[in-house]
């Protein structure tokens, strides 16, 4: 399939395509903008239209290419249309790298910025040191088994001997959808057949209780407080409140609006159709929020942000803020995503109903709700949010002149 990508490198257009069976790559010094990739499109609409008549030279339109020289005798022979139409079907598969690159281009315009990032890492750093020099229709099933194994053997984080199998299974997931295009664009059978996901163990729900809770906000920096209060009480997810804009707080209606998040420093979209949703503000996240206004409001985008008014950095927060107050407080170690369960449990507790809990947490329905959080599911009869409110002015320790 013809297409216009770009070269990483330069930052500029080139067009790639199919010609006497041979894949064709011309590098152009147009930038990447939608004027220019309609221009080349159309170049490759008029291309392949030559190329069905059997008047495509490729002199005429890359006359300084080394590929023009190539097809020059080819092209004198080929008088009978139907004797070119019979060349063109003899494609010979690329290698895995030749394939993998152009595939990338094409299927990014529909990922979120942090699945690029995700994907592109996975292919130079996985993909391409075992599979990159094979031709895609001579990779076997037994191939990416091989692969799959040594995967194990790669250094994990934390010093971990290799890789856990949930990683391992997202590095494997991609190759499905790749060897799945590639067989049907060049007519072989895809190796990727009767590959089950490793067993993996599920990472555990650990609430804070309440007390909890009480005991951290009591002994978390100053200046941390209000951002982990808000966590708490409203089950935002990290990149949710550290993409949080003063423009998405209505403080008349007390709604906080979920309209974007931050991930791996780029701010993107949510994280699904139904995590745009609007949050309703108790009493403590209310006041939380008019107290923050007064420190950051005046750098005009971010609620939590460094001193230059960016958005903070989750892993330095993470290592120099939230682990070291666990340890010092004796608490067990749990990821700062347990807050967004706390809030979750808290609210089932206090006895809200299932649909406005799902609706606050960002889910297309309460599936996950009851799947993830059964054993904290208690008789639920409201759905306004009057309960918690309840629950935290009766409870909430945490006092601000």
């Amino acid at each position: 399939m013809a297409s216009v990508s770009v070269r990483k490198e330069t930052n500029t257009l080139y067009l790639d395509f199919r010609y006497m069976g041979k894949r064709c790559r011309e590098q152009t010094t147009l930038k990447p903008t939608l004027a220019n990739r309609k221009k080349l499109e159309k170049l490759l609409v008029l291309i392949e239209s030559q190329m069905l008549a059997g008047t495509f030279r490729y002199a005429q339109h890359f006359p300084s290419s080394k590929n023009a020289a190539k097809f020059a005798d080819q092209e004198l022979q080929l008088h009978d249309p139907s004797q070119w139409e019979s060349k063109q079907k003899e494609l010979v598969a690329p290698t895995f790298e030749e394939y993998i690159w152009p595939w990338f281009e094409r299927q990014k315009i529909s990922w979120r910025q942090s699945h690029i990032v995700n994907i592109e890492s996975m292919i130079q750093k996985h993909y391409l040191p075992f599979l990159g020099e094979r031709k895609v229709d001579s990779i076997t099933r037994n191939d990416l088994l091989k692969f799959r194994s040594a995967l194990a053997k790669v250094p994990g984080r934390n010093g971990r001997e290799g890789l856990s199998n949930a990683r391992i299974n997202k590095i494997m997931d991609p190759l499905k959808r790749i060897f799945e295009d590639a067989a049907e664009e060049f007519d072989f059978i895809t190796p990727y057949i009767r590959i089950k996901q490793l067993k993996s163990a599920k990472t555990d729900v650990e609430p804070f209780t309440l007390k909890e809770v009480n005991y951290i906000l009591a002994n978390v920096r100053e200046d941390y407080r209000d951002y982990y209060l808000i966590r708490f009480f409203t089950g935002m997810r990290t990149g949710e409140i550290d993409g949080l804009k003063w423009k998405y707080i209505d403080f008349n209606k007390r709604i906080i609006k979920i309209r974007e998040t931050i991930v791996a420093g780029e701010e993107d979209i949510t994280k699904t159709e139904s995590s745009i949703r609007d949050i309703r503000m108790s009493p403590p996240v209310f006041d939380a929020l008019k107290r923050q206004q007064v420190h950051t409001a005046r750098y005009g985008k971010f609620v939590f942000c460094n001193r230059e008014g960016e958005a903070l950095n989750h892993n330095n927060v993470t290592k120099r803020v939230w682990y070291p107050l666990l340890k010092r407080l004796c608490l067990e170690k749990r990821r700062p995503y347990q807050t967004r369960h706390t809030a979750a449990t808290l609210w089932l507790a206090a006895g809200e109903s299932p649909e406005w809990i799902a609706q606050q947490m960002g889910h297309s329905n309460t599936e996950m709700l009851f799947r993830v959080y059964s054993r904290y599911v208690p008789n639920l009869t409201r759905m306004d949010g009057s309960a918690m409110e309840k629950l935290l002015s009766e409870k909430l320790e945490i006092k601000h002149a």
